[in-house]
């Protein structure tokens, strides 16, 4: 293998890497949103604590995506998994409605971080 096959192969994976960080640190976001909602203003110190594990926890992993990943890419694809989730649990966990045009919608950003993490491919 030659010097460019190794380092375009190297890149290739830390980037992989850097998107599976970010993926979780969405998730770790989605776990935030929840437990704030659950905390009732940080009235009910169970959800508290585990919102204060999950906020550090996501901003952790962001951090650590966004070493690789340009900042204005990952916020938003983050922004969007948190957004995204918490909108599509919250109607399992609390007692939020998920109408057609609100599905819609979130299909619409899901949609656009998928396409943000396809425009994210490394130069040649």
């Amino acid at each position: 293998m030659s010097t460019g096959t190794a380092t375009r192969t190297n890149t290739t994976t830390r980037r992989a890497r850097a998107w599976l960080v970010l993926l979780l640190a969405g998730v770790f976001e989605i776990g935030y949103a929840l437990s704030v909602g659950g905390s009732q203003g940080f009235t009910v110190l169970s959800w508290s604590l585990v919102a204060v594990v999950f906020f550090l926890l996501t901003l952790f992993a962001l951090s650590l995506a966004l070493r690789t990943i340009d900042v204005g890419i990952g916020y938003a694809v983050w922004a969007g998994i948190g957004a995204a989730g918490a909108a599509l649990l919250g109607p399992v966990f609390f007692d939020e409605t998920l109408t057609l045009a609100k599905a819609c919608w979130l299909t619409v950003i899901i949609a656009g971080v998928v396409w943000l993490k396809l425009a994210d491919r490394p130069r040649s």
